[in-house]
Formats: C-alpha cells, sequence, structure tokens
C-alpha cells in the first residue's frame, strides 16, 4: 500500500488506484486533451444488453410491473385544457430486491467482481444505491463496505439517510459514517487500496449498462401495452447515471423520437458540502445539489472519465418543489394505492405537470419507483425539517424557499415545472472543460466530442469557444 495518504496524493493516483479496483485502465481511452473514446469505454464493460438481463435475471433484478396511474391522470385531465393530459405510466423498481433501481446498476458490478475473483466489494454512496450495492452482495457471497455522508459536525443526520444506512447493515455490509465534506471519494479511495476490493462506483461503465436495461424494458412495455412508443420518459436526474443508462437503453430499443426529461428537487441556493446546509434540505438525492454540478462537469468523482454523462441524453431539464413531492408521495398512496419513496416521486410530481401539456392520446412514463420506510416517509423528514428550524405550511409551492420554507400545495392544479436553461448548462460544461484542460490545444476532435457530450452541432460548440475566448 503507497505510504503518502494525503488527500492530494490519494487523488492524483485515482487512476492507479481504478485500475486495480474496476480492472479498466482509463489511460486506454485517453486523447492528452479534452476528448476521451465514450463509446470504447462503455465497450469495456464486455456484455451485450441481453447478456447483461440474463445477469440480472438471475438475482432477481428488472422485469419490474409498468403500472398505469388512471387516478392521476384523471386528476390531470380534469385541471387540463381540453384535449390534454397524458396518460401517466410509473415503472415499479421498488421491485426489485433492495427496492430501487440501483440493484440493477450494482447488479454488473458484483457480478463482475466475482468473475474476477475479488474478495469483496465497495461503493461510495449516502443513497439507495448502498442497499443495492449490499444486496447483490449479499447473494453473491462476496463482502462489502458502504461509506456514507451521514452527519453534520453535530453529529444530527438525516432520518432518510440513517434509514439507508440500517438497510445497508440489515443487509450484512459494513458502513462507514462520515460527516459532510470532501472525504467521501477520498475514504473510498483509502480503502479500496487497503483492501483489495472490487470499486462499484457508481460512475463506471458497468454501473451505466446495468441501468440501460430500464430504458429498454420499459420501452418495450410500453410498445406491448398501448402499441406506440412513449412519448416522453421522465427521469429523476442527480448524479447523471440514472438519466444516462435509461436513455440509451431507450435509444437501443429504437425509441429515437421519445423525449429524455429530467427532474430534480429545487435545491437553490444549498451548498451540499456545507455543514449549515447539510441538514436544511429534505431530499438527499434527486435535488439540483447534484442535478447541476454533475452534469456541467461530470468528471469530479472517484473515476478519471465518468460513465454518466446526461447532456448527451437530456432534451429538457425541470425542478419541482420539496412541498410538490411530498404533495404527489401522499397522492400516490391515497389515490393509486402505491406507498413508495420520495426519489421517484420527485419525477411522478413533474409528470403529473407535465402530462397536462401533453395530448391524451400521447404518453409519458415515470421510469422509477423506490421502496420507502420509515425514515424516507414525509411524516419522518418533515418532523425533522421543523426540528431545524424550516418553517412547513400550506400554500402555493411557488413561496416554497430550500432552507427556510416548505410549502405543500393546497390544490393539485399548484404543482407546475420549472424549467432549467439547458443552453445555460452546456455552456458551462464547456467552460469548465477548457478550464480543465487549459495546458492543452484544443482540436477538431475535442470539438466533436463536445459536441456529442452536449447533445448539440460542430457549429454551437465553436460558437460557445469564441464566446470563451478572453
Amino acid at each position: 500500500m503507497n505510504s503518502d495518504m494525503s488527500y492530494d496524493a490519494v487523488m492524483n493516483r485515482k487512476n492507479e488506484i481504478m485500475k486495480n479496483a474496476v480492472g479498466i485502465d482509463y489511460n486506454d481511452f485517453e486523447s492528452g486533451s479534452i476528448a476521451f473514446e465514450y463509446e470504447k469505454m462503455m465497450k469495456e464493460v464486455g456484455y451485450t444488453l441481453n447478456e447483461i438481463r440474463e445477469i440480472q435475471s438471475y438475482t432477481s433484478v428488472g422485469n419490474t410491473p409498468l403500472i398505469e396511474l388512471r387516478n392521476l391522470t384523471k386528476i390531470a385531465r380534469m385541471i387540463s385544457a381540453p384535449g390534454k393530459g397524458a396518460r401517466i405510466f410509473i415503472k415499479d423498481e421498488a421491485a426489485n430486491p433492495s427496492g430501487s433501481f440501483k440493484d440493477r446498476r450494482a447488479s454488473v458490478s458484483a457480478y463482475r467482481a466475482k468473475a474476477l475473483g475479488y474478495e469483496g466489494i465497495i461503493a461510495a454512496t449516502s443513497g439507495n444505491y448502498g442497499a443495492a450495492v449490499a444486496s447483490q452482495a449479499a447473494i453473491n457471497g462476496l463482502k462489502c463496505i458502504v461509506v456514507q455522508e451521514v452527519f453534520d459536525s453535530k453529529g444530527k443526520g438525516q432520518p432518510e439517510i440513517l434509514e439507508k444506512g440500517r438497510k445497508c447493515e440489515a443487509l450484512g455490509a459494513e458502513v462507514v459514517q462520515l460527516t459532510v465534506g470532501p472525504e467521501l471519494f477520498y475514504t473510498s479511495l483509502c480503502l479500496l487500496e487497503k483492501t483489495g476490493y472490487f470499486n462499484a462506483s457508481l460512475y463506471t461503465p458497468f454501473a451505466i449498462s446495468g441501468i440501460e436495461t430500464l430504458g429498454y424494458e420499459l420501452a418495450e412495455q410500453v410498445k406491448t401495452r398501448t402499441g406506440k412508443e412513449p412519448t416522453a420518459v421522465i427521469i429523476t436526474h442527480a448524479g447523471g447515471g440514472n438519466v444516462t443508462g435509461t436513455a440509451r437503453g431507450l435509444l437501443k430499443a429504437g425509441c429515437k423520437n421519445t423525449k429524455v426529461i429530467g427532474a430534480s428537487v429545487n435545491l437553490e441556493g444549498l451548498h451540499m458540502a456545507s455543514d449549515r446546509d447539510f441538514n436544511r434540505k429534505s431530499f438527499t438525492t434527486g435535488h439540483t445539489g447534484f442535478g447541476v454540478p454533475f452534469a456541467t462537469w461530470p468528471d469530479r468523482t472517484d473515476v478519471p472519465r465518468n460513465a454518466a454523462r446526461p447532456l448527451r441524453y437530456l432534451d429538457r431539464y425541470v425542478t419541482v418543489s420539496q412541498g410538490e413531492v411530498f404533495y404527489i408521495t401522499e397522492a400516490l398512496a391515497q389515490l393509486e394505492g402505491m406507498e413508495r419513496g420520495p426519489a421517484g416521486n420527485t419525477s411522478l410530481a413533474a409528470a403529473f405537470a407535465i402530462a397536462q401539456e401533453m395530448n391524451e392520446d400521447e404518453i409519458i412514463v415515470v421510469q422509477e419507483t423506490e421502496y420507502t420506510g420509515a425514515g424516507k416517509l414525509p411524516s419522518a423528514q418533515l418532523t425533522f425539517a421543523k426540528l431545524m428550524g424550516i418553517e412547513v405550511r400550506r400554500g402555493d409551492p411557488a413561496d416554497d424557499k430550500p432552507g427556510e420554507r416548505i410549502v405543500i400545495p393546497e390544490h393539485p392544479s399548484q404543482i407546475r415545472v420549472k424549467d432549467m436553461d439547458l443552453d445555460k448548462m452546456k455552456r458551462s460544461y464547456v467552460k469548465n472543460c477548457v478550464t480543465a484542460y487549459s495546458k492543452s490545444k484544443i482540436r477538431p476532435e475535442d470539438i466533436t466530442f463536445l459536441a456529442e457530450d452536449t447533445k448539440s452541432d460542430v457549429n454551437y460548440i465553436k460558437n460557445t469557444l469564441d464566446e470563451l475566448a478572453p
């Protein structure tokens, strides 16, 4: 093990650590500048989509139900203009073994780790992914360590994150709990060096390829049920893997015209690495605190090149408020009989609003639900919010202010989406690339790569670079 364990030294040997912990040498895809061979990296997985479906089937992952939300569709139509109100479907990913779509992600990494002879796997995550990795490790007979960011400096932890930690432990994982700060990826990398375990990172090609089956399966089910492709699929967006994997699966299913829409809870003004702000949010994932920075600079993770690149696939990116998600969570339970956790319901709140923009014969699909539990229920989250000094009241959710006030709608017509400026985010991403590779001359292949990575074209990138020039 390397003796220099300083933060900078560990982060600087990230590629070396990943080579040992994932079996991928990221240098094989590098060009020495902005561009890298993204699709070549994705092929490093070594399995076809059908082979991944077989891998997932072995551990009972996937083949989850697609459910039409007839009562919510009926209400959307009641408050829409005549002829508006698309049919709303939801993919019940809570039916996976650990209760979320993250099992798809973890299944490929666990299978790969076992096939390569690793003794255990490690994941750095405060979300459902930890439980998914623990579950897949248990099925495959692997040891498991989950590194979580749990507490503020006073030792207070969000009920939802504590719930996830308990679930990881119940599934047999060792849980390393940290206070908020920059240590999450550092600690994970140190543990990978120390244990020699496989890195079940959220951001490797294995993790993203596992989600492709969700988009593909969803497309198959919609075609079988309705005889047509989904008009739009709405995806809760955080670190980018959910959007990337689902969109790639839709494309592999031939759904080139299906609109890919990302949705996040608006936490504008709160800093995720801030000790003060850490517990002043009521959602631990699927929010703009991850959604914006990971879209505008995806290579900020524990791997040298992130396989999750949402700007490649997003057609639209919207936000909803915390209060709107709490409202739709109760509506899903009390109108459709489905008690599910908050992450998928972020997309559902957005889908309920966007369905009212669409025609009645069109189809919008919410591509995930997640399990719920005591710490994830609205009652637990809202009680904790009040303890943290957050005002909780009924009213117009337009008055919601992250960190100060949660406003729960009084009527379903008050659920609305707010469009994020995708053009601005793409320009921000290009700027970040130029800054990161400032010592390299921008070449034609860099411009082509940036066009692909932003779902734009060469002229758009050239114009953006001209605007950025000093």
